[in-house]
């Protein structure tokens, strides 16, 4: 098989021929690399980070260009990068500031207005200025005799002083549990901030913790994407350097910094509001983020450090809030079942719902519940990256330019682009389009072959493909197509979800036409066509009035868990019902994977 050169957060794989530059090539395939000075090494617009040894080393025009803090952390200029002879993939990692187009992404979703028990008090405090009679300290002087009460560190003191005399003696303090979170300005709103940590996206809020309201949302990519595209690449760049776990939460932490002042900057708050922080994500973003040891997650029986909440100073993880800011994260279910689909449960209202529920949170990983009967089951399908693009030929994310929705007409194959740019690739939403309407009209057959005699199919070399877009009509005029390799990556990976979600349905004793209620959830979930995802069997044959697609319900169930400490006591009841099913070893999983693999909605024999 050809290397590759890898282009992330994009996920736009491409042949990493010896000889160009990494700009002449990302131009060639229709990515959006800043470049101001049009690749001459001036303007420094085109920096990147590589993984791979296969390129020329930092040249003069580089060291000209950029700051040795940069060059040590492996910062480069794309247009100065020569791809050399060798057999490694090449990983190129554009920051966002060099991307022109940015990923798509998902922050909202489906929310029910929570009922406000922040668990936090607020004290609004009034002092006389000191004199010569009266040399009390300034923490003594404001908070009088409740100095004795609350709990109050050095770093959280540390600005008071400046603070009260700025203030007039007026200050307001943020107090749980009787200690000291923060001291703000008079009437200044305390802030929380939730994300969720998804393996390939980062969603990010900032809630006022007296009103409820989001004020600000965004959106980045996780940048532990440049070291393995999906969970278990990082768990094995872990498990192979040890050292690297650390590496990999300190640029994750780098990043929410840089989230957290984004989003300050679009609300008009300061950071130093921000007392309370709610993060979830999977067992092992969650164990990365934390600083956890990862080993054993990479290893059967795929055992976490620990599965109950966690609590901590936002401060000993190099967070940049308030200096008393504290962090929580709801209860992992198990090595792959994490702190995100608790999250989306509780912003669900998993314990309140009636009948049969399903939730399908589909991803690199994806995280399947049943509940029926008053019982809870759940798994984790190993469904890949090729729903984010990965291992597809023409395959990318969800970003500008990417094939988002494909369809029929006039007996030829119609498509869609994100931000209706040119196209340079295909994305998960595109490709399930494509392979339900290749399905519909009879280009493939239900095992994924080609019908031959099929006007679209070409063939050569013994090689067959459909043409999705035409060279004349893409963004770097080469044709975007479809090969029986694409297909077989798409069918492994629905494959593994259709199988866990027909085992959990054996368990509960049901048949899948039993579901009530279909919950998709996750950026992924939100923006697939039900249609073509019944289609191609990737969720099971269930009217469309039973299917909710409730966007990202783990970043919702985040702001929950801020807003209401009631759900935190909810999380630990749910999770303690929850019966965690293993795939990996289930006795008929192997038998059910093989018969998913069709694609027709009806699989079972």
């Amino acid at each position: 098989m050809m290397r590759s050169l890898v282009f992330q957060p994009l996920g736009r794989r491409v042949p990493a021929e010896p000889g160009g530059t990494l700009l002449d090539i990302a131009r060639k395939e229709g990515i959006g690399l800043s470049s101001v000075c049009g690749g001459v090494g001036t303007c420094g617009d085109c920096r990147v980070r590589v993984q791979g040894t296969a390129v020329t080393p930092l040249n003069d025009t580089e060291l000209d260009v950029l700051y040795p803090h940069e060059t040590n952390t492996g910062l480069r200029l794309a247009c100065q990068v020569e791809v050399l002879a060798g057999t490694e993939d090449i990983v190129v990692d554009i920051p966002p500031e060099s991307l022109i187009v940015a990923q798509r992404s998902q922050v909202e979703g489906v929310e029910i207005k929570e009922q406000l028990q922040i668990g936090i008090e607020i004290y609004d405090l009034e002092a006389t200025p000191p004199s010569i009679h009266d040399l009390r300290g300034d923490w003594e002087r404001l908070a009088g005799s409740r100095a004795a009460q609350w709990q109050i560190d050095a770093p959280v003191l540390a600005g008071l002083p400046a603070l009260a005399r700025q203030q007039h003696w007026r200050v307001r303090v943020v107090v749980e549990r009787e200690r000291v979170l923060a001291i703000l300005p008079p009437a200044t709103h305390p802030l929380g901030f939730a994300v969720d940590i998804g393996t390939t996206g980062l969603a990010a809020y900032i809630i006022d913790l007296i009103t409820g309201a989001t004020l600000a949302a965004a959106g980045a990519t996780n940048p532990q994407i440049a070291y393995g595209e999906d969970v278990m690449s990082r768990l094995a760049l872990v498990l192979r350097d040890p050292t690297r776990g650390t590496h990999l939460q300190h640029t994750l932490i780098q990043e929410l910094n840089r989230l957290i002042g984004v989003l300050c900057a679009e609300a008009s708050v300061n950071a130093a509001a921000l007392v309370a922080v709610c993060a979830v994500g999977n067992t092992a973003m969650h164990h990365l983020f934390w600083g956890l040891p990862v080993d054993h997650l990479g290893l059967a029986p795929y055992v976490p450090a620990v599965t109950s909440a966690l609590t901590a100073p936002t401060r000993d993880l190099g967070l940049k809030l308030a200096p008393g800011a504290s962090v929580y994260s709801p209860p992992c279910i198990a090595g792959f079942v994490g702190a995100d689909h608790v999250a989306m449960l509780i912003a669900s209202q998993a314990e309140d719902r009636d009948g049969v529920v399903l939730y399908l949170d589909i991803g690199t990983n994806t995280e399947i519940s049943l509940t029926a009967h008053g019982q809870h089951w759940c798994c984790s399908a190993a469904s890949g990256p090729a729903f984010e693009g990965a291992h597809i030929e023409y395959g990318m994310r969800a970003a500008v330019g990417a094939v988002d929705k494909v369809t029929w007409a006039d007996e030829h194959l119609r498509w869609h682009t994100i931000g209706n740019a040119p196209p340079i690739g295909l994305c998960g939403s595109g490709l399930i389009d494509a392979l339900a309407v290749l399905r519909d009209h009879d280009v493939i057959t239900p095992i994924g072959a080609w019908h031959r005699q099929h006007p679209l199919v070409q063939r050569a070399d013994n090689r067959g493909w459909v043409e999705i877009v035409s060279a004349a009509e893409s963004a770097n005029q080469q044709a975007i197509s479809l090969n029986r390799a694409d297909i077989g990556e798409i069918q492994m990976a629905k494959g593994a979800i259709r199988a866990g979600i027909k085992l959990l349905c054996e368990l509960a004793g049901i048949d899948e036409t039993d579901i009530d209620t279909l919950v998709l959830a996750g950026a992924f979930g939100s923006y697939i066509d039900p249609i073509s995802a019944r289609t191609i069997g990737l969720i099971p044959p269930l009217p469309l009035d039973r299917i909710q697609q409730v966007g990202n319900a783990s970043g919702i169930g985040a702001k929950h868990l801020l807003l209401n400490r009631e759900q935190r006591r909810v999380a630990q009841e749910l999770i303690s019902r929850i019966v965690y099913v293993e795939l990996t070893t289930h006795p008929d999983f192997q038998d059910r994977y093989s018969q998913a693999l069709r694609l027709t909605p009806d699989l079972w024999d």
